[in-house]
């Protein structure tokens, strides 16, 4: 098995849910007797609040050099918004990051959808990192929501889920917005927030959620067990 990096901290709450799925993925396949070896650097989530792009990039380089120093053979970013530092840090490790987007992607064309609505936070629904990669590595098109509820769906992510909060008024909202994106064109949902996933079900909505933290965490335990 390989050496795997996991970069988290942005939540700790999500961190935890990725380290858990990786290694039962694993223990899928190779059975309980034993686990993956796993290098995590939890970052202070108060750096991804600030939103200084500098720092951000500068301290997950920071991180991604230290864990390739250390054995790593690969990285995860546990979270969605901090794969915009994805562009700046690949090209400078000898590693791959690998990419929440190619998790989507492969989801996506598995099941043959072709315009995905994206949830999350700010950054995270209004960057470029996720859209981009989808549309030149899987021809996929991606829509949002009005600016009015991206601030909505900010606050509920920033205030509320991240803190370990979910609340039924949260639900409500997110439900009425994957309605939205469906009336809109969207074949499908990214829950682009690593929490989404622990607040909605599937069987609240009619249209597919692309549930980014259980793909990415099976992106990350076919890399340990690709020898």
């Amino acid at each position: 098995m390989k050496t795997l990096g996991l970069i988290g901290g942005t939540s700790w709450h999500s961190s935890i849910v990725y380290y858990r799925l990786i290694n039962e993925m694993v223990s899928e396949q190779i059975g309980s007797q034993a686990n993956p070896e796993l290098i995590l650097y939890s970052i202070n989530i108060e750096l991804m609040r600030e939103q200084n792009r500098n720092k951000i990039n500068a301290k997950y380089l920071e991180v991604s050099l230290k864990l390739q120093e250390a054995g790593a053979k690969a990285i995860v970013i546990c979270a969605n918004t901090p794969h915009m530092t994805y562009a700046y840090i690949q090209p400078k490790l000898d590693i791959p990051v690998l990419h929440i987007g190619e998790a989507i992607g492969r989801e996506a064309k598995k099941r043959n959808l072709k315009k995905l609505g994206l949830l999350g936070n700010k950054p995270t629904i209004t960057g470029n990192f996720i859209p981009d990669y989808l549309k030149k590595e899987f021809g996929i098109e991606t829509i949002i929501p009005s600016e009015e509820n991206i601030l909505q769906s900010h606050h509920f992510v920033s205030k509320e889920l991240t803190q370990g909060k979910f609340t039924a008024e949260a639900k409500n909202f997110y439900i009425q917005q994957i309605n939205d994106l469906r009336k809109h064109g969207a074949d499908g949902v990214i829950l682009g927030c690593t929490e989404l996933p622990m607040l909605l079900e599937q069987e609240e909505v009619e249209v597919p959620l692309i549930s980014t933290t259980q793909l990415h965490a099976k992106l990350a335990a076919d890399f340990i067990l690709n020898d």
